[in-house]
């Protein structure tokens, strides 16, 4: 069992120096509250509704500063975290998150694979590829935003072992109503833990939460403020929601096309 925290904040448009000193403290007040994982929103650095400019501005590689800085931070606080940044490579730009481990340690890094609106016109999609990544945790899974929009993503990756699926979002108002339908199914379709961690105000609808295996919602933010969501990851309610409630097992894995190009480890 371990503590997982949703940092739910305001992104203010093009002031990444104040959204960085926000992260540093919300994530330092979690880790006082017991926090062992803690999760960033998408985009958080920047804001959402900018020009391809102004994000290159503020776009660097897995190495540049804003990761670094979260390594040591993470090292320091003895956590480990899931940190969104825009990510530059070349001529493209993309939509990117680091999963960083309590030593400091960059574990990975995952570029959001399916665009949203606008986002087509300023991004590049990174590859459909999702890989389960081993943390001193346990295995979790990572996507961004609209990837959680799709089932195969998420299935892909319990299918791999996953624990928990986290999802750092920018998720809108008018869309709200899908956040609170699609994190709930692909936690219960998955028998996995999932964590939505959204930000509030700019046309956001907050209300991050976690979902549990059976699709339960455990616990969710306020739709209008920030807010540090923190609850405890029991791994024992996967395999309760497996017993009662075997999809995986049951599954027809030959239903899915290009599986077999995924290890699969079996629940």
């Amino acid at each position: 069992m371990y503590k997982i925290a949703a940092i739910q904040m305001h992104a203010l448009p093009k002031q990444p120096e104040a959204n960085t000193a926000t992260c540093i403290k919300m994530a330092q007040e979690a880790a006082q509250l017991g926090a062992d994982l803690i999760v960033l929103p998408e985009l958080w650095i920047s804001g959402y509704y900018l020009s391809k400019s102004e994000f290159q501005e503020m776009a660097e590689s897995p190495t540049g500063k804003t990761v670094t800085r979260f390594r040591e931070l993470s090292k320091k606080l003895g956590v480990v975290m899931v940190v969104p940044f825009v990510e530059e490579d070349g001529e493209e730009l993309y939509i990117s998150l680091a999963v960083i481990e309590k030593s400091g340690e960059l574990l990975t890094s995952f570029r959001k694979s399916f665009l949203w609106g606008r986002e087509k016109a300023i991004f590049t999609p990174g590859k459909r590829e999702y890989r389960v990544i081993e943390t001193s945790l346990g295995l979790i899974g990572v996507l961004i935003c609209a990837d959680i929009e799709f089932p195969e993503p998420s299935r892909i990756l319990a299918l791999q072992g996953a624990e928990v699926i986290i999802c750092p979002s920018v998720w809108s108002i008018p869309a709200e109503n899908r956040w609170d339908i699609q994190l709930p199914a692909r936690g219960l379709d998955n028998t996995v833990f999932v964590l939505g961690v959204n930000t509030v105000n700019e046309g956001s609808c907050g209300k991050s939460k976690l979902v549990a295996p059976n699709g339960e919602i455990l616990c969710v933010a306020p739709r209008d403020e920030p807010y540090i969501l923190l609850h405890d990851i029991d791994l024992s309610l996967i395999s309760k929601a497996r017993t009662d409630v075997p999809y995986l097992s049951d599954l027809d894995k030959s239903l899915i096309p290009g599986l077999s190009k995924v290890e699969i480890h079996e629940p």
